[in-house]
């Protein structure tokens, strides 16, 4: 039976959790729900979700919310198709968990909140505030700094991508496609928050296929 995704195509959480099934080659159905309409606050849906929140994913029967976690089930009950995306060295998938962290407490947590008083504002018909959106971001961008490269007062460049490719080490994991949803919403604000950033880019198939989807629900 093929695996259900109840969520919304632009829904940043829902790309998230949609992206992880793409980069797993696993087949699903998306169920595009009418937020406008809150279709995911009716009773029925409640029953699926007890916060009313998106995405949430059914596996015959089996249903899950929280589009990371979803994601962790993904990468582990798929864990032979495509990349692995979790690591099973004990070494290795520490240093995992320690850039999830870092995912979640130094880089969405601004850059959500920068989207949200821009995008999310202008949305609402509403006028962003600029300075509000500057503090965000510049904090955001220090952040940003220590993924790319730090020089010490020595001279020396530290910093987490200028050692190793991916946030975890040389391979992808959960964490670097983690990023990536509101990564690309960031773009469209700031438009070289990345590209001055050389070592980090945004550039995967399957996150161009989401994107790509994603238009055809909007």
């Amino acid at each position: 039976m093929a695996i259900t995704l109840y969520g919304r195509g632009p829904s940043s959480c829902t790309r998230r959790a949609a992206l992880i099934l793409v980069e797993k080659g696993v087949p699903f159905e998306l169920v595009d729900l009418n937020t406008a309409a809150a279709e995911h606050k009716s009773l029925e849906f409640l029953t699926k979700q007890p916060f009313g929140q998106i995405p949430v994913l059914d596996d015959d029967g089996f249903l899950l919310y929280e589009s990371r976690a979803i994601g962790r089930y993904i990468a582990e009950k798929y864990a032979n198709h495509g990349p692995a995306l979790i690591p099973t060295n004990l070494k290795a998938k520490a240093l995992f968990e320690q850039a999830a962290s870092v995912e979640v407490a130094n880089f969405d947590n601004l850059a959500s909140r920068a989207v949200k008083e821009v995008i999310g504002k202008k949305r609402q018909g509403l006028a962003p505030d600029q300075d509000r959106y500057n503090a965000i971001y510049a904090d955001l961008s220090a952040k940003l700094d220590a993924y790319e490269a730090i020089r010490g007062l020595n001279g020396t460049i530290w910093a987490i991508l200028s050692k190793q490719k991916y946030l975890a080490g040389d391979e992808i994991t959960l964490a670097d496609l983690f990023h990536l949803p509101i990564g690309s919403m960031l773009i469209t604000i700031t438009c070289d928050v990345f590209s001055k950033r050389p070592h980090v880019s945004s550039s995967r198939p399957s996150w161009q296929s989401i994107k790509e989807s994603a238009k055809s629900t909007a």
